[in-house]
């Protein structure tokens, strides 16, 4: 169902290489001397740090942790937001054999500047100097590259819809309803704790026995994106963010809507690339070179 091209689904690939493989950046002899942007993307079920090239855009290496400092696009807890932030930033040092100094990261739609700001001084604190502060929908879009279409980021906590038209977005909204819900239904129905129902969900062989007992928390999401892009001509939604990897989640969207649905590859790092790629080099005043102005 997918329509994006082969450049953003290679750079998504070694996105996933470069997060899931810690000494993944030995293979670039030259890694160190390259010029790079970083992005720090601090969610609401992990906290993310991927360094790409900055003449190519491809990601190079980065680390990501488990976390729960976000609640409803907020910063609930500042200090484990900036510990782990700091791991991840010395982590990536250490695999690149460079210090990392400047970064980007990103806010959800329809938070105020203050608590978006909260997020910057977070990275600040953790030693990076930040040169952009970027809406995730826009982030998301830097790789995917719609010019026509809605994008509907299915996170954790909440759902983003981001509608955009010849390239511009018009219009967002951010409701709650996620991955977090789909795994407290799984929790309840199954008797279990929380933790627990989020390693299930994850499981592919158990993962047709819990479709139907998440189906209704996707419908909900479905219904939520009918209701946001009703007021657009929208010809395809294109889905990102973790809580739309789970199989069939594209389909039931696609049923309940009406409207053809894509999958991106690798969702769920969608939006911590894009915040990347708006790494402004300081000094400079541009982003990387693959971005139109």
């Amino acid at each position: 169902m997918t329509t994006f091209d082969l450049d953003a689904g290679k750079m998504l690939s070694e996105a996933a290489r470069a997060l899931q493989s810690t000494g993944s950046a030995a293979s670039a002899p030259d890694a160190a001397d390259k010029p790079i942007l970083c992005g720090v993307d601090i969610g609401t079920s992990s906290v993310v740090l991927l360094v790409v090239d900055a003449e190519s855009g491809m990601p190079l290496a980065g680390a990501y942790e488990r976390a729960a400092v976000v609640r409803d696009g907020l910063v609930v807890d500042y200090q484990e937001a900036v510990n782990i932030a700091g791991r991840l930033k010395q982590k990536t040092e250490d695999i690149l054999n460079r210090n990392i100094q400047y970064a980007a990261t990103g806010f959800p739609p329809r938070v105020s500047r203050r608590d978006a700001e909260s997020k910057a001084h977070a990275v600040e604190a953790a030693g990076f100097t930040v040169t952009n502060l970027v809406d995730e929908p826009t982030a998301a879009n830097s790789v995917l590259q719609i010019r026509d279409g809605a994008i509907v980021d299915v996170g954790a906590g909440t759902t983003g819809i981001a509608v955009f038209q010849d390239g511009r977005k018009v219009y967002e909204a951010d409701e709650p309803t996620g991955g977090t819900h789909m795994s407290l239904v799984i929790a309840g129905a199954r008797g279990i704790e929380y933790e627990e129902a989020e390693r299930l969900k994850l499981e592919p062989e158990l993962q047709g026995e819990l479709f139907p007992l998440i189906s209704p928390v996707m419908e909900k999401i479905a219904s939520i994106v009918k209701y946001h892009v009703s007021s657009y001509a929208v010809s395809r939604l294109y889905l990102v963010g973790g809580g739309s990897a789970f199989p069939g989640t594209d389909g039931v969207i696609q049923r309940n809507t009406g409207i053809p649905t894509s999958l991106s590859p690798h969702p769920l790092w969608v939006t911590p690339l894009g915040i990347a790629l708006n790494c402004i080099i300081e000094g400079t005043g541009r982003i990387g070179t693959w971005i139109e102005h």
